[in-house]
């Protein structure tokens, strides 16, 4: 008699075929809430589109081939001619393609246009994280052309363009570019200031020659670079085109690829310049200052792509446990599991609600919120990007052992978390970023605590917090040694805040008990069992 050896049962189906998009709930209502009225139809209907790509089982099989194949370095072509190019899996292409076309690097001058693009960040990063380098950089790179107005009105148009045009020419000739960055250098690393790469002046039209090494070159592949370099007259800004105007390439010679510990799609590189041609960006000395405006988006993108990967763990946890069934029943309905649940998607809802009041700042411009996000935006970075792993690993706890198996895609996700805390400036420099603030702008703590005074005495946990907070401030002299305390109860008050305005009754109040008022442990799964856990779960759930 034939016999059943192998009958597959009770194992979840992949979470496949949906709208990322519109499975969010928190997503969708902040975009809802931060989206000008006339224009919500619009931007809906954009980031349905892409959730819906987002979410096919295509492209969730193009961002797994672009992980299984990393990019590799070629140096010289099959007759010994120098070309420093990088070579990436067709897949990684058609990401990248897909991320422009959806305007994720166009957002400067759209309606609502960060809200939508950063909305639109948070999806896509949920599908791979290593194409959002170059979106990012791209992105970023808009601010700190604008010094120079020549440069910009001829670049702008092509980094917002919604065209990918991959190949390696001149950039007059494409209808669209993406942008990297070179800043640090091994000797310095994030003090930039001790940079050794040298640029000499060919003229007075503001060409330079550049000479020297770049530690981190990140988005290698690109049309052209902002770098930092030492000028007669100190730390300068750069454009570095890959290709020149009469076809020849540039200098850029590419001595290896970073072997790191996730982002396995993206390039990251080593590259030296030895008499690499170069455009000034600003002025001689302003270095610093020119492309800070370009660290400050891609510090916000940190705090985005981190937000969309604790969304994607979460929606992972919340899927499995819906649909497996241990000790007579599901796992989602075990009051154990539904308490880590509910923990986790605390963190994830106050990430994404946080990331979006930012974005919706940056599409206000105005005095006000230009000097909040002066201090939101470095206490966001350090906050939400560290809060990244420890939700990846518990969300892939919560699927046992198939959380440790590379097909469920949870160890991508473990790999990718601890990124966004190192990029654009590590903990440290967050922090102290925020102490600079805090001493020399004003304007920045008061636009600050207009920001969480907005629900003064809507929760007496929030409220004792704040009281907490304005101690720390009045003792600005030897704060150095406890930054990181006083900017994770600045992220903590901030998020508390916004939940308490925005999100439901049961999920504030669960934030506010457990992450302001103490009632919690240190690890995910203990919050108060008072309260009302399977809402705040379910709120979770990836459904649309």
């Amino acid at each position: 008699m034939a016999r059943t050896t192998h009958t597959v049962t009770n194992q979840t189906p992949p979470l496949v075929g949906y709208d990322v998009f519109t499975a969010d709930r928190v997503l969708t209502e902040a975009v809802e809430r931060h989206t000008a009225p006339g224009l919500l139809d619009e931007v809906r209907g954009d980031l349905s589109a892409l959730g819906r790509a987002a979410g096919s089982a295509q492209v969730q099989e193009w961002g797994a081939q672009a992980d299984d194949n990393p990019p590799g370095l070629r140096t010289h072509d099959r007759y010994g001619h120098r070309i420093d190019e990088v070579e990436f899996h067709p897949a990684w292409h058609r990401l990248l393609g897909k991320g422009v076309s959806a305007g994720l690097t166009a957002a400067w001058n759209r309606p609502s246009g960060h809200v939508r693009r950063a909305a639109g960040l948070l999806v896509w990063t949920q599908v791979d994280a290593g194409n959002v380098c170059p979106l990012s950089m791209t992105h970023a790179a808009v601010p700190a052309l604008r010094a120079d107005p020549a440069l910009a009105a001829e670049w702008e148009p092509r980094l917002t363009s919604l065209v990918y045009d991959r190949e390696l020419r001149p950039a007059h000739l494409k209808a669209g570019a993406v942008f990297g960055m070179g800043m640090t250098e091994k000797q310095g690393g994030s003090d930039v200031r001790a940079n050794t790469t040298e640029a000499r002046p060919l003229a007075e039209d503001g060409t330079y020659e550049l000479t020297g090494h770049k530690w981190f070159c990140s988005a290698p592949m690109s049309d052209g670079f902002l770098v930092l370099a030492q000028a007669p007259g100190g730390l300068t800004c750069f454009l570095v085109p890959r290709v020149l105007a009469d076809g020849t390439r540039n200098v850029f010679l590419l001595q290896r690829l970073k072997d790191k510990l996730g982002n396995r799609s993206n390039a990251s590189a080593e590259v030296e310049f030895d008499g690499t041609w170069a455009r000034r960006v600003g002025d001689e000395g302003a270095g610093v200052r020119t492309i800070i405006g370009m660290v400050a988006a891609t510090r916000l993108d940190c705090v985005l792509g981190s937000a969309g990967l604790m969304r994607q763990a979460v929606a992972q946890a919340v899927h499995h446990t819906v649909h497996r069934e241990a000790f007579g029943g599901r796992l989602f309905d075990k009051p154990l599991m539904r308490n880590v649940l509910a923990d986790l998607a605390l963190e994830s809802e106050a990430a994404t609600t946080l990331a979006l009041r930012l974005a919706a700042a940056y599409d206000d411009g105005g005095e006000q919120e230009l000097a909040f996000l002066r201090l939101a935006v470095p206490a966001a970075k350090y906050w939400v990007t560290k809060r990244c792993s420890p939700v990846a690993v518990e969300a892939a706890e919560c699927l046992g052992g198939n959380g440790y198996v590379e097909e469920s895609g949870l160890p991508r996700l473990v790999r990718e978390s601890p990124l966004n805390s190192v990029w654009e400036g590590a903990g440290n420099i967050q922090a102290l970023d925020v102490l600079r603030a805090l001493q020399r702008e004003p304007q920045a703590l008061n636009a600050f605590l207009v920001e969480v005074g907005r629900v003064r005495g809507a929760d007496h946990r929030l409220d004792g917090a704040m009281k907490n907070l304005l101690a720390e401030f009045a003792d600005l002299e030897g704060i150095e040694g406890r930054a990181r305390r006083v900017v994770e109860r600045m992220a903590l008050v901030l998020q508390g805040a916004l939940l308490v305005q925005h999100a439901p009754p049961e999920l504030a109040d669960a934030f506010c008990a457990s992450r302001l008022g103490g009632d919690w442990g240190t690890t995910f799964g203990t919050l108060p069992p008072s309260l009302d856990l399977t809402s705040i779960a379910e709120r979770a759930r990836p459904t649309a």
